[in-house]
């Protein structure tokens, strides 16, 4: 009865005028910038969390959530009409998608996914209501050994995730706990990496970090491509309910996809990608005619969609129930709730329970606007397709610079956005991913202040970490973890997919 009645609880929260409005907003702008290539979930969320300040706790979350699972469906629009992916968790959608769009199929491809995505959604959604709650009382009963323990677990897993070479991972996780660190020293009140400069005694912004190094760095990338010749499928686009056939080749991938999704969703790093890359693979194998994958097979748009969408949303359990971030996007919920002043992690659910269930709710809400709207706009999507980034682009980092601006009323963030810009400008030409690095700046404070308040009640002595039994769990896997990924037969399945895809 409880889970009802929380569902209720957040339907209430989620159904109000101005909630609906917002998640409204959300899953249109996501669709938006998924069908733009080049920009994405992640710079979008950064842009505006400077925007999320002025709002409502609830209805800034709800919105920043839309975006991101709203990006999923956009992202298989232009994979499948130009063979572009908006997201990277669509490039496999554009293998076959694509295909099936030059065969006349474009309708029957674009449904396909919009119905594995919802499906998968809805299914994610209903994951998220049942083991968050759980997951949440567990958490409570963490101490300050255990979330280093965790936190250490989550970022060693974003390493293995990251694409890319380990050692650039770990590099770029690295060098974000050390920005993490710049400011003042909370327990002595020393200054740490300040340079002597008073605007970096509170730390680094995590706006400006963010919107630099994804935001301003992705559009200096596009720039430097041009925009080149886009060759746009299926302008007069019929048959957008598939066959019966359609729907019997699609309900076994769809299923697997969901099931798949789900579970790969929750770890850090790249679960929705991941997951999307290795539906395909399944499908491949188990089906009867693997030489069709790659010519416009149903089961290889409906699967990877069906999984990526699953991922994206179960990517909220480690946010709602511990406040650890799975991915960089999470990473930026954690920095919209912390502007909004509030503290990421169990005690949302029993502290703040129309905020927290009005999320999960939220998402199935959106999922059926997306469904329901993004068929019918497509027409519209595919002539926004071809408006120019010179046009688009100086438009976004106008709006962008004002939203940092806004923040603090400090000139000097607007030089950090620059410098960061310029910064993950050099890590894209440099092939290092920069998701890992958000994730080491977002969870290093919280990484040193567990650790030392871990080291306080422990009197020095470092075996705390081990002689308390949760802890020392989480250590063994994070240990385990590191030796999987050095295993040579995982280091080249690894490098098949994250590296020469890239």
């Amino acid at each position: 009865m409880d889970l009802f009645s929380n569902l209720a609880l957040g339907f209430a929260t989620a159904a109000t005028p101005l909630n609906l409005g917002f998640c409204l907003i959300g899953v249109i702008l996501g669709t938006l910038i998924g069908v733009l290539p080049g920009i994405g979930a992640t710079a979008t969320i950064a842009m505006l969390l400077p925007i999320t300040f002025q709002l409502e706790p609830v209805s800034s979350l709800i919105m920043l959530a839309g975006i991101y699972y709203g990006a999923q469906y956009g992202g298989s629009t232009t994979a499948i009409l130009i063979n572009m992916p908006g997201e990277s968790s669509s490039a496999v959608t554009a293998i076959d998608g694509y295909q099936m769009a030059r065969r006349g199929k474009a309708g029957t491809a674009l449904a396909v996914a919009a119905l594995g995505s919802f499906f998968a959604g809805t299914v994610a959604t209903l994951l998220v209501a049942i083991f968050a709650p759980p997951l949440t009382a567990v958490a409570l009963q963490f101490g300050a050994a255990e979330y280093f323990s965790l936190m250490v677990l989550g970022l060693v897993c974003a390493v293995a995730l990251a694409h890319g070479s380990f050692l650039k991972a770990l590099a770029m996780v690295v060098l974000g706990l050390l920005l993490g660190l710049v400011g003042t020293d909370i327990y002595t009140g020393a200054p740490r990496f300040t340079l002597g400069l008073p605007e970096l005694a509170d730390g680094l912004s995590f706006v400006a970090l963010a919107v630099g190094v994804f935001g301003i760095a992705e559009i200096l990338r596009n720039l430097e491509g041009g925009q080149g010749d886009r060759e746009v499928l299926g302008q007069k686009l019929g048959g957008l309910f598939p066959s019966r056939e359609d729907l019997k080749a699609m309900v076994g991938p769809m299923l697997r996809g969901t099931a798949l999704g789900s579970a790969l969703g929750i770890l850090p790093g790249g679960g929705a990608v991941l997951a999307a890359f290795g539906s395909y693979t399944i499908e491949k194998r188990l089906s009867k005619r693997p030489e069709e994958f790659g010519q416009g097979a149903i089961a290889g748009v409906a699967g990877p969609e069906s999984a990526n969408n699953a991922g994206a949303q179960t990517s909220f359990i480690p946010l709602l129930t511990l406040g650890i971030p799975a991915n960089p996007v999470m990473a930026l919920m954690v920095g919209a709730m912390i502007i909004q002043g509030i503290v990421p992690g169990p005690n949302v659910a029993t502290e703040q329970p129309a905020l927290f269930w009005g999320i999960i709710a939220s998402m199935w809400i959106g999922n059926l606007m997306l469904i329901v709207l993004n068929l019918p706009l497509i027409g519209i999507w595919v002539k926004l397709l071809k408006v120019p980034y010179h046009v688009l682009f100086p438009i976004i980092i106008a709006f962008s610079s004002i939203g940092v601006y806004s923040v603090k009323g400090n000139a000097f963030d607007l030089f950090a956005v620059a410098g960061f810009g310029l910064l993950g400008y050099v890590f894209l030409k440099l092939r290092c991913e920069p998701a890992p690095l958000l994730l080491g700046f977002v969870l290093g404070p919280l990484l040193e202040e567990n650790l030392r308040r871990a080291m306080i009640l422990g009197r020095g002595d470092p075996m705390v970490f081990l002689t308390r039994p949760i802890s020392a769990g989480l250590l063994v896997l994070t240990l385990a973890v590191v030796v999987i990924m050095l295993m040579p037969r995982v280091r080249r399945k690894r490098e098949e997919v994250f590296v020469e895809g890239d």
